[in-house]
C-alpha cells in the first residue's frame, strides 16, 4: 500500500496554478535581465547638478516665504500685546484721573495742571477722553444714568446735557463709558 493519495480534480487545478505562477516569475526575471543588458544613457553630471540646484532653490524660496510670514505674524502679535499692555496701564490710571476731576470740582488748587499733564502724556499714545457735552447720545460710548424729557423745540434725537463722569477710550476701544444725563 502506498502512502500517497491519488490526485483529485481540485489538486490538479492547484498544481496547474502553481506551475503558471512559476512560469510567470521566470518570464519576469528574464525580462529584467534583458532590460539590465540594454545600454542606458549615463546621467549628465551637469544636469544632475542643475536638478539639485533647482531643488535647493525651491526649498530656500519656500523657507524664506515661511520665515517672512512668521516675522509678520510675530510683529503683529507683539504690537497687539504691547497695545493691550499700554491700555491696561491707562485703565489703571483712570482712578487717578477721576480723583483729579473730583479735586478740581471741589476747588483744589494745582490739580488741573497734574490732570492736564497726564492727559497730554497719554493722549498721543492712544488715550481719548470721552466728554460728550451737548453731543448726540451714543450707547456704545456713553452710559445714560439720568433722563429728562425733551422740550418743544428739541428734536427727536437724544442729546447729552450733562456729563456726570468722564469716560475714556484707548486706541478706539472704550475703557470706560462716560456717565451722562440725556435729554430726549
Amino acid at each position: 500500500m502506498s502512502d500517497a493519495a491519488p490526485l483529485g480534480a481540485d489538486d490538479a487545478e492547484e498544481l496547474v496554478e502553481v506551475e503558471d505562477a512559476e512560469e510567470a516569475l521566470e518570464a519576469e526575471a528574464t525580462a529584467d535581465e534583458e532590460f539590465a543588458d540594454e545600454d542606458l544613457p549615463e546621467p549628465n553630471p551637469l544636469e544632475l547638478a542643475e536638478a539639485a540646484r533647482d531643488m535647493h532653490l525651491a526649498d530656500l524660496q519656500r523657507l524664506s516665504a515661511e520665515f517672512a510670514n512668521f516675522r509678520k505674524q510675530a510683529d503683529r502679535r507683539n504690537a497687539e500685546v504691547a497695545g493691550r499692555a499700554r491700555g491696561d496701564l491707562a485703565e489703571r490710571l483712570l482712578p487717578v484721573l477721576d480723583a483729579c476731576d473730583l479735586a478740581i470740582g471741589h476747588g483744589a488748587d494745582g490739580v488741573e495742571a497734574i490732570r492736564s499733564a497726564l492727559v497730554a502724556t497719554l493722549g498721543p499714545v492712544g488715550l481719548e477722553v470721552l466728554d460728550p457735552q451737548d453731543a448726540p447720545f451714543d450707547p456704545t460710548r456713553h452710559e445714560a444714568v439720568l433722563h429728562e424729557a425733551a422740550g418743544e423745540d428739541d428734536g427727536a434725537a437724544q442729546v447729552v446735557v450733562e456729563v456726570l463722569r468722564r469716560g475714556y477710550a484707548w486706541e478706539g476701544r472704550v475703557l470706560r463709558p462716560a456717565m451722562v444725563k440725556v435729554r430726549g
